[in-house]
């Protein structure tokens, strides 16, 4: 697939990586770094204009992020935002919850768990499980299937790095994770609001895009537990759902994996949860969304404005019937 430099925005943006404590120093300042010698050049875009340089030991908390922009002018959404309004249903159904009851949550010492249809099976224990990605600083746009969204700078690497690892069997088509399912740590699950544990899928050309990746960090800082800590999944062209939490294992399949929410409510909730602004919800319009922090509705872009990316992944293909 020839991946292209959108002509709005860029697909993500780094930030000077010394902004971050004991990461490794930035090693470029052209448009385009990072992803762009693995995967063609204007994969990942520029830096951040006006972004600045800041010590190796700078903290979140001492660093003006509020200054810094994306090319569209799009300001970062607030850290606190980010924190404490968040979907993890096994903390709670409200948005507050899991800012209030993650604390319950033990992600140290973390184990993942990689099989199926794999030459390399195995057990990691996270750092090893890490190891073979490339850690990189990435800023996305987060588009919720309630119609919210965000933009969020996330820290992680290439799902794809540890997919080749993996070395999948040609019979594999899809991956599915599976979030850690501990009613003692995680409270939420002792309720029947959905069928535990949480489970989350992608097709293989979806999950070894450039783009999706494994976040271990946020603003900065480690993720905190109720942002899925230790270990998510950050897929920025599809519904925030897909965005799977705690990951705790990675089974390689041939048959489309059967997700949390599909199996919930297979009318409203589909297994790609591509945005797309012409396929609503059957209880709301995606055309919109609210942007946390503005108080005008914003209009939604198809595949949440990465389409000159992604979009090749989908030719053929209904969008409306494959939602």
């Amino acid at each position: 697939m020839l991946i292209r430099k959108p002509a709005d925005i860029p697909s993500s943006e780094i930030t000077p990586e010394s902004v971050y404590i004991n990461r490794r120093e930035f090693i470029g300042k052209s448009a385009g770094i990072g992803l762009a010698g693995a995967a063609g050049a204007g994969v990942v875009g520029s830096m951040f204009a006006g972004a600045g340089q800041a010590s190796a030991q700078t903290q979140v908390g001492q660093r003006d992020w509020s200054a810094v922009r994306t090319e569209l002018d799009e300001e970062l959404t607030p850290r606190e935002d980010v924190t404490t309004y968040n979907n993890f249903y096994e903390f709670g159904t409200q948005k507050e919850d899991p800012a209030r009851y993650a604390q319950t949550l033990q992600p140290r010492p973390w184990t993942i768990e990689v099989d199926g249809l794999c030459a390399n099976p195995g057990t990691y224990g996270l750092e090893d499980f890490i190891q073979p990605g490339t850690m990189e600083d990435r800023i996305y746009r987060m588009r919720c299937v309630e119609a919210w969204s965000m933009v969020i700078p996330w820290y992680g690497f290439e799902l794809r790095s540890v997919i080749d690892r993996a070395e999948p069997l040609g019979s594999a088509r899809y991956v599915e994770f599976k979030t850690l399912h501990d009613p003692v740590q995680m409270p939420g699950q002792r309720s029947r609001v959905l069928d535990w544990p949480y489970s989350e899928g992608l097709r293989l050309d979806e999950a070894r895009h450039p783009l999706a990746i494994l976040a271990t960090g946020v603003y900065g800082q480690d993720l905190p537990n109720q942002n899925g800590a230790p270990i998510r999944l950050v897929v920025p062209w599809k519904y925030g759902f897909k965005g799977i939490k705690s990951i705790v294992s990675m089974t390689f399949m041939e048959q489309e994996p059967y997700n949390s929410w599909k199996r919930a409510n297979s009318y409203e909730y589909g297994f790609y949860a591509n945005v797309n602004p012409a396929v609503n919800h059957p209880r709301w319009s995606q055309a919109r969304e609210r942007r946390l922090g503005e108080f005008r509705r914003r209009e939604t872009l198809l595949f949440n404005g990465y389409v000159d990316q992604v979009a090749g992944l989908y030719a053929g293909m209904d969008l409306r019937v494959n939602y």
